[in-house]
């Protein structure tokens, strides 16, 4: 009886210790995959006016909140605006601050977008701060208002037409920025300048690396263009997030993804990271048309630095958009 009972004994230790050990590993390999963090606790962004686009939920609104935290005047431009004002009324409430305000922004709209300036610019007199959070991923095919291929639209055209509409103010306010969320995806995107709006061939997943990849050459030739204006641009992966963005996933694949996500994918929290190091950090306020990842400078692929790819994409950006007519 009593050699049962050791046994018994042994073998609970053995579990409760291999339970421990699993538990401290589980959690310093979750750690170690939340990345960099944004540590200078002490800019402050009192008086500054900052847009986050995509800011209800995930990263965007992560980013809002801390932005909120430090005094700024933050205006959330989403979709849905019951949603917004759901998470507006969070971010007043875990901030403290009375300065957040919400406006419906439709990036797959460029009336939307229009309306979204105009409603802003009889708001404020300055803009310190344009953060391009907002995004799609690996949708079924579809379409913007103005028929563009959903990724390619909401991605990259809408922000770059939200951008080109706001740097005039963006000019008076300098120093200011313009931070633009890309992802680690479009190092596998390539440009397909024979079917850029993807109407012969659809392929969720090469749609979105595409438009990532749009992004950081966006990113990169308006800091060309703005170079002695004051304005600089940024743009970043903020790494592989556990956020909405995975909602598009077959009800299987995010069963079967929850564990993974949860311990190698990072927190929202953690993902806004860098898009907060590029919105403040002091340090890189003489950088642009740089890439960030984990709150430090990293190289780009050949592909990603095509500058030639980069001045067409504008081209036909500003065309498709109608911003050559303005």
């Amino acid at each position: 009886m009593a050699h049962k009972t050791d046994d018994t004994f042994m073998v609970v230790s053995i579990c409760l210790a291999a339970g421990i050990v699993s538990f401290a590993v589980v959690y310093f390999v979750r750690k170690y995959f939340q990345g960099g963090q944004f540590k200078n606790k002490d800019i402050r962004l009192d008086a500054k006016v900052v847009i986050i686009t995509g800011a209800n939920s995930g990263i965007g609104k992560e980013t809002a909140l801390e932005c909120a935290k430090r005094g700024a005047r933050v205006y959330m431009g989403c979709r849905d605006v019951n949603r917004m004002e759901k998470a507006r009324q969070e971010i007043l409430d875990k901030s403290g601050s009375q300065n957040v305000f919400g406006l419906e922004l439709d990036l797959a709209s460029l009336e939307s977008i229009r309306k979204f300036v105009r409603t802003f610019l009889t708001m404020e007199r300055r803009l310190h701060v344009l953060i391009n959070n907002a995004g799609v991923m690996a949708c079924p095919k579809g379409y913007t208002k103005e028929g563009f291929e959903l990724h390619f639209g909401t991605n990259h055209l809408g922000h770059f037409y939200l951008t080109n509409l706001l740097l005039d103010l963006l000019k008076k306010t300098a120093p200011s920025r313009v931070v633009t969320v890309s992802s680690v995806a479009h190092r596998l995107g390539r440009i397909n300048r024979d079917d850029i709006n993807s109407e012969r061939d659809y392929r969720e997943w090469d749609a979105y690396m595409q438009s990532k990849l749009c992004n950081v050459l966006f990113s990169r030739h308006l800091a060309r263009k703005l170079r002695g204006t004051g304005v600089n641009t940024y743009c970043l992966s903020p790494g592989t997030i556990n956020s909405e963005l995975t909602r598009n996933l077959s009800r299987c694949m995010k069963i079967a993804a929850k564990p993974i996500l949860w311990v190698f994918f990072k927190s929202s929290k953690s993902g806004a990271q860098t898009s907060l190091f590029c919105a403040m950090e002091p340090s890189i306020a003489g950088h642009t048309g740089k890439y960030y990842t984990d709150c430090r400078l990293k190289d780009l692929d050949p592909h990603a630095k095509d500058d030639a790819m980069g001045e067409w994409l504008w081209k036909i950006s500003e065309k498709m958009t109608g911003l050559n007519h303005r």
